[in-house]
């Protein structure tokens, strides 16, 4: 054959192939039987072993090609991938409705779209001219791994998109059949091999084996999810049918839900189904369907406000209970702890669970000694669920909620209104040693070199007392302490000190006020600017701000007006500690309702600072431009965004004109 025509058949053969792959997986209606497509294969691999310049990476051929590799190469997603907050019950779906309508009240008025939660690994797919260029784990959401030669064996993967002249990005998930993962298991038992505790854990192994021939024989499946490009989609529904005319692999269980009512339905009847699946899922994801409330929404903390991952009841195992130990926090709350002979639980060994409160080790009657049905809330958090009291023989133990803290001695009281016991006793070294952990940690003050074992060592030796007295700690101090030497009792003094100025979050958070994380630190710190204007916020401001709900706002409220408190705050104002005003504290409503989206490199802002000044002056920002944007700020260098908007014909301005409109 001449190379003419070995070119024209080559093209032929990849164009047929593509068809009855599409058919087979896309479509699930196959036009020809699979030894009929591996008889082209074949035909399409021997004409390009004989011209091997007719191999293109797109060929199906391709697939299970390429050599081994050393290591993965680190890749940087053109946008975060975020991961998404979990719902156990129909009250949480309910407040997080409540939550998306305090923001705006049409929220959910165009109904939501549900997705099955497939146990695998997450990924991203990057198509340039239709062809697949980059494959990519998730890694972190901000970094991951690329994969792209072991994503090519898999075969729901398109190497080549029905559109050749796209350019996008798509995510999706890979995922290994439950009929796959007991072919595997009874290949690596007959071996000698190690068994595979679960699924999902075989495909992220399986994505990262640096042959890809490895890869290949696990026989891996792809759903595509969402696609990361304005084609004219107006609701994550149109998204799905656009992957699929692409040429992806989509669910087609997935499902459009008006209201909540129907997505309970929806998740209830999966969960009763799943076992008729090829796959594992544990729960339904649910998405608010129109995409430009989905943008407006935004995001808190990793995760977008609009979706939300609604988690099947937990899996579950019997064990027995072996003793109840009470655990002291930083706020001296008493958690009761179950001691379990330790039992495999999807996958993990759990040898503890928690029994939350008294009230809860009443309702259920649970007993030292006792079989109980113990579960993992969310597949993660060990809980107790039920107690089978049929296999009791007697012996089993009544407990009794302790009179006294277990590390103090002193008194023990039940807040008024909770289910809650406290330490009622002000200097107890156990809620005092679980603060000053809380206040040096990495997320709060981050007083590196300042960890459990020297804090432990200035209690018990009396050099400190709360965390305030850190900041008076000298040199000499740390040298009556065991190991250490003259250069490190000096590089501790130095790293505290330099931490005497730090921004109003950090220390909101690095106080312990219960129920205040991170972002409600920082969600705080926006609202009010100043230590000052939070100690003296009243209760219904508090419960105002979004995402901070009553039982929140109460407890923000009390801590600032007790007295012990008070001093401590105090305390830290003597010995010089400095908090910072918060300078994106809400002053203006000059960008009120503007869309912004930032390209390029700024000169005088960090892509932070300007995206934080875009909502300090009432507007909102988005990672990408739609039709929906106001202005896209261009800097030195910049990327796609810049074509897309010119495409769009949404206006461009530079960094000083973006400056001159909050000034």
């Amino acid at each position: 054959m001449t190379k003419s025509k070995a070119k024209n058949r080559v093209k032929k053969l990849k164009k047929l192939i593509n068809k009855y792959r599409h058919s087979r997986l896309v479509l699930d209606k196959p036009v020809a039987a699979e030894s009929v497509e591996d008889s082209l294969k074949k035909e399409l691999f021997d004409l390009e072993q004989e011209f091997p310049n007719l191999v293109t990476p797109d060929s199906p051929t391709q697939r299970i090609g390429g050599k081994p590799l050393d290591k993965f190469s680190k890749f940087t997603h053109p946008e975060p991938m975020l991961s998404l907050n979990d719902a156990f019950d129909e009250t949480d779906l309910q407040e997080w409705e409540k939550r998306l309508k305090k923001i705006d009240p049409q929220a959910t008025t165009d109904g939501f779209y549900c997705e099955l939660k497939i146990d695998g690994l997450a990924i991203e797919l990057i198509y340039e001219n239709g062809r697949l260029k980059t494959g990519a784990t998730r890694g972190n959401g901000i970094i991951g791994e690329n994969v792209t030669q072991n994503l090519k064996t898999v075969e729901a993967i398109p190497l080549t998109l029905n559109s050749t002249r796209v350019t996008l990005v798509v995510r999706g998930e890979v995922f290994i059949t439950r009929k796959e993962f007991e072919r595997i298991n009874k290949e690596q038992k007959k071996n000698s091999g190690a068994i595979y505790a679960n699924p999902r854990n075989l495909a992220a192994g399986s994505i990262r084996q640096l042959d890809p021939t490895v890869t290949a024989s696990r026989r891996m499946d792809s759903f595509a999810y969402s696609l990361k490009k304005n084609l004219g989609q107006r609701t994550h529904e149109d998204e799905h049918k656009f992957l699929k005319d692409l040429g992806f692999k989509t669910n087609p269980h997935n499902q459009f839900c008006k209201n909540l009512e129907e997505v309970q339905k929806f998740r209830d009847h999966w969960e009763k189904a799943r076992g008729k699946l090829p796959y594992e899922i544990d729960g339904v994801v649910v998405i608010v369907n129109e995409n430009r409330m989905f943008e407006k929404l935004g995001v808190v903390g990793k995760a977008p406000r609009a979706a939300i991952a609604y988690k099947f009841s937990p899996k579950e195992a019997t064990t027995r209970v072996k003793d109840i130990i009470v655990s002291l926090g930083r706020t001296g709350v008493l958690t009761p702890i179950a001691i379990l002979e330790p039992v495999e639980i999807g996958g993990t060994m759990v040898s503890r669970a928690t029994l939350h409160n008294e009230d809860e080790i009443k309702r259920l009657n649970v007993r030292l000694g006792d079989t109980v049905v113990v579960g993992r809330a969310g597949d993660v958090i060990p809980d107790i669920k039920k107690v089978l009291k049929e296999l009791r023989n007697g012996r089993e133990k009544i407990f009794h909620f302790p009179k006294k803290c277990p590390v103090c001695g002193g008194a023990v009281s039940r807040m008024t209104g909770e289910a809650a016991y406290k330490c009622i006793n002000k200097n107890c070294p156990g809620i005092k040693r679980e603060a000053v952990y809380h206040f040096v940690s990495k997320g709060a003050m981050d007083i590196d070199g300042v960890g459990p074992k020297i804090i432990d060592a200035l209690l018990d030796a009396g050099l400190i007392v709360d965390t305030a007295d850190l900041y008076k700690l000298r040199k000499e101090d740390f040298l009556n302490l065991e190991r250490f030497a003259q250069k490190s009792a000096e590089n501790a003094v130095t790293t505290i000190q330099s931490r005497k100025k730090v921004s109003l979050d950090r220390f909101v958070f690095a106080l312990g006020i219960p129920h205040v994380g991170s972002e409600t630190a920082l969600d705080l710190a926006r609202r009010f600017g100043s230590l000052e204007n939070l100690a003296r916020a009243s209760f219904e401001e508090l419960n105002s701000i979004r995402d901070i709900g009553e039982v929140v706002a109460r407890s923000i409220y009390n801590w600032f007006r007790a007295d012990a408190n008070k001093k401590l705050l105090e305390k830290f104002e003597k010995i010089g500690l400095s908090v910072l005003e918060h300078e994106s504290s809400q002053i203006s409503r000059k960008l009120a309702g503007q869309m912004f989206v930032f390209t390029g490199n700024l000169e005088k802002l960090t892509r932070e600072t300007a995206e934080e000044l875009v909502r300090t002056n009432g507007g909102n920002t988005a990672s990408s431009v739609t039709r929906q944007t106001d202005y896209v700020v261009a800097g030195s260098e910049p990327g796609s965004k810049y074509d897309k908007a010119k495409g769009l014909g949404v206006k461009i301005i530079d960094e000083k004109q973006f400056l001159a409109m909050i000034e």
